[in-house]
């Protein structure tokens, strides 16, 4: 059986690594955890849930055939977003399955595990691990169950129009559809809004938008569409819709972390969670009362937002560099509470975005422009076992550094390192890149910061093209 790890947010492999013995295996290892906590839903629930890849009905299949078989009731909630089964999760007090591979090509794909408290830690990974390894499951049975049905969309978009309501009355929004599971349900929630919809780009194939990483024709799409007609703003997700895509009314792309800095804006919070890769203007004195920095993914984004509610903190949000908002407390306004959803989101930060910029009776460009955001680019090298990234991130930081120094001598050499996750150079002349290794897939990831769009254009490709040479 093929031994498949844990990322920053799942388990995820190709298909053909996952699909079968390994899915049924390992959630079952993952039910056999929930038994030893008695930690199962109402009447044993588990709820399931997947994206819209050509290979994950089969694989929710044979997680049901799995829940079965360990004893417990399987629940199909069908083609969902991530965030909305989670919230039927939490709200019916049970666990859930959610089948995806995010934002990765279609021939991979992954699961994600909730217990009804929300999404599983580090060490619940640890123990499900330990589990399959008991476990020694050999075979793959027959696929026999049907499981139960669930609608659980309507909820999830009923949760924002009860909080905002009309907040987005007039706004003219583009919604680039291509295959995210959440396309339906966006439209109709911002029609509920008060917006008006403008479905774009829907698509039957599987399209691996990456909101870290924007291939350059969905960024000529929406300048495209922008120019075509008058919209307010484009917005989209990631393939399972916890990851936003925010737009501005030139079909510039916000990026991920300032999003989740105006959502927390707009919800008043005095704390934020942020990984090691956000952008550094989040740490300008005046910005939040707190900002801690953690590594990226979100089982280490949810254990700072518990340290900071222990700390003190009211309004806790969470966010990572991809968009992804994370609730970590309820928010009160208006009469209204919006109650907390620890696990990435893509619709929360959309509205509150948008909803920001319709009280500011802004354009979001200006919006975004006053927020004085460093110039933040990234990018991924495709292909690159872990092992290599690691062999150059350890060359670049303790093994060789006239390797170091003469890599970086255009930029005045290297003034400061930071390992809390991968390898964060900040250099003389004030520049920052960042290399680290996807935890989702074999991917070299690049981030870097400059003070103008050009230098960080330039610095991002002289930094992926170096990569690309040293991990060959």
């Amino acid at each position: 059986m093929t031994n498949l790890k844990f990322g920053t947010s799942g388990l995820r492999g190709l298909v053909t690594q996952l699909a079968g013995l390994p899915s049924y295996a390992h959630v079952r290892a993952f039910c056999a955890t929930l038994q030893e906590d008695k930690a199962a839903g109402p009447q044993g629930e588990v709820l399931i849930g997947r994206d819209l890849r050509a290979s994950s009905p089969l694989i929710a299949a044979q997680c049901a055939q799995a829940i079965t078989d360990a004893g417990l009731v399987s629940v199909d909630c069908g083609a969902v977003p991530t965030p909305a089964l989670a919230l039927a999760a939490m709200t019916a007090g049970s666990p859930a399955v959610m089948v995806t591979g995010s934002h990765i090509t279609d021939d991979r794909n992954g699961l994600k595990f909730y217990r009804s408290q929300g999404e599983i830690d580090k060490a619940d990974e640890a123990r499900i691990l330990a589990h399959h390894g008991r476990l020694a499951l050999t075979a793959m049975p027959r696929i026999a169950v049907a499981p139960q049905q669930r609608d659980v969309a309507a909820g999830y978009g009923a949760r924002y129009v009860e909080f905002f309501g009309r907040a987005l009355e007039g706004l003219v929004v583009g919604v680039y559809q291509h295959s995210s599971v959440g396309r339906d349900i966006i439209c109709d929630a911002l029609e509920a809004l008060g917006a008006r919809p403008v479905p774009l780009g829907r698509s039957d194939a599987f399209i691996p938008v990456d909101t870290e990483a924007l291939r350059p024709e969905d960024e000529d799409l929406a300048r495209r569409w922008a120019g075509a007609q008058k919209l307010d703003a484009i917005v989209s997700t990631d393939g399972d819709a916890d990851r936003p895509l925010v737009a501005d009314e030139t079909g510039r792309f916000l990026r991920g972390d300032l999003v989740g800095a105006l959502t927390a804006r707009f919800l008043g919070a005095d704390a934020i969670v942020t990984p090691v890769t956000s952008n550094s203007a989040l740490d300008r004195p005046g910005s939040f009362t707190t900002v801690l920095r953690t590594r990226v993914g979100s089982p280490y984004v949810i254990a700072g937002m518990e340290q900071a509610k222990t700390e003190g903190a009211r309004i806790v949000i969470g966010f990572e560099a991809n968009g992804g908002v994370l609730l970590g407390s309820d928010v009160a306004q208006h009469g209204r509470v919006l109650p907390a959803l620890p696990t990435r989101d893509a619709m929360l930060p959309i509205v509150a975005t948008l909803a920001l910029a319709r009280a500011a009776q802004k354009p979001l460009s200006a919006i975004a422009a006053e927020a004085r955001f460093a110039i933040a680019l990234s990018n991924r090298l495709q292909e690159v076992p872990q092992d290599r990234t690691a062999a150059l991130i350890a060359r670049l930081d303790t093994e060789d550094s006239g390797f170091r120094d003469a890599a970086f001598a255009a930029h005045g050499a290297v003034a400061a390192r930071d390992r809390r996750d991968g390898l964060r150079l900040t250099l003389g002349n004030g520049a920052t890149v960042h290399f680290r290794a996807s935890g989702n897939a074999p991917e070299l990831r690049v981030y870097v910061e400059a003070p103008t769009p050009e230098a960080a254009e330039a610095l991002l490709a002289e930094n992926l093209a170096f990569a690309a040479e040293q991990t060959r």
